[in-house]
């Protein structure tokens, strides 16, 4: 119980200094740094619910952030107000997903990762036939570009993801969920329809993956079409929720911090060579914690706990646990 208090009290806190951000620093660098890591963030969060909470390793998910984000170009440049247009996006990624999901869904293991990775790639081969050249805001839009309003947007989609995850985590439907991922023969034994759940969460994380690139279609100056399929989107939600912790709350958005900030930080030093050094450290990351950053900050604070409680009990005269007297 006081651990749950002590996570809200954290998490509290971060909420607060996230949306004070802009008014204590508004300078560009650091807005735009914010609006990267929270954009992996929701990402990581969208993937989360189907790879964490229903055990499904999907491949295709770059499709439904660039579904998510070409609809709401598309919208919000021909004059549509943006919260429509990103809640339009958003429903798009989902109806896709259920589309595709009710067919894809059927197959299991390395077959449904694959399916959807080959799929997410037609897609993005269509999408650049299609749509070949570079967009850029008109000149009316590129007058009254503002970060700030950019930045609490992504902030938004975040929260959409927290909110979701915090639900499953309470929820008979999250419940569910994690029962197929564990074993579906003893799920389906048990009463849950395990095709439901697992279908719920592919449309759930396809309707944050949605949002998530409507942001982005939203932030960016210049815009690529078929940019917005590629699969880098799918395997950087996934290093994120591995390193952070798979299947958790607080996972995916550590992977986040990490993944943005030490990137940037080892790209800047180490020009020619920062992708194998980044790659090394992710793999150091999950051979030293195969639960991710967080299951590493419970080893700490466990460590933390057991060396206080000796030295209080070495202060107080008494042997420290497991320590004979004399």
């Amino acid at each position: 119980m006081r651990s749950r208090l002590a996570g809200w009290g954290l998490g509290g806190l971060a909420l607060v200094a996230a949306l004070g951000l802009p008014l204590v620093n508004s300078e560009k660098s650091v807005l735009t740094d914010a609006i990267l890591v929270y954009l992996a963030a929701a990402l990581a969060l969208s993937w989360n619910i189907i790879g964490g909470f229903a055990g499904q390793v999907s491949l295709g998910h770059a499709a439904f952030f660039g579904m998510g984000s070409l609809v709401t170009r598309f919208l919000w440049l021909d004059g549509t107000p943006i919260a429509i247009s990103l809640l339009a996006g958003a429903a798009m990624a989902g109806l896709a997903a259920f589309f595709l999901g009710y067919p894809g869904l059927r197959l299991k293991g390395i077959y449904f990762a694959i399916g959807t990775l080959a799929l997410a790639e037609a897609i993005r081969i269509t999408v650049g036939n299609v749509f070949p050249l570079v967009t850029r805001l008109p000149g009316e839009e590129l007058r009254a570009y503002d970060l700030i309003a950019r930045y609490y947007v992504f902030l938004a989609v975040v929260l959409v993801g927290v909110a979701v995850t915090v639900y499953l985590q309470h929820s008979r439907l999250g419940l569910g969920m994690m029962a197929a991922r564990e074993d579906e023969d003893a799920a389906r034994a048990i009463g849950t329809n395990v095709f439901f759940h697992k279908l719920t969460a592919f449309v759930l994380s396809a309707v944050i993956a949605g949002l998530a690139g409507g942001s982005f279609a939203f932030f960016h100056v210049s815009y690529y079409p078929s940019y917005t399929f590629s699969a880098v989107w799918t395997f950087d939600a996934l290093i994120v929720v591995f390193v952070g912790g798979i299947g958790t709350l607080a996972g995916p958005i550590l992977g986040a911090l990490f993944f943005v900030l030490v990137r940037d930080v080892v790209a800047a030093k180490f020009v020619d060579t920062h992708l194998l050094i980044f790659g090394t450290l992710f793999v150091l990351v999950v051979l030293l914690f195969p639960g991710g950053l967080l299951e590493g900050w419970h080893r700490l604070w466990g460590w933390a706990k057991t060396r206080a409680s000796s030295w209080r009990q070495e202060a107080g005269g008494q042997p420290a646990e497991g320590r004979p007297l004399g």
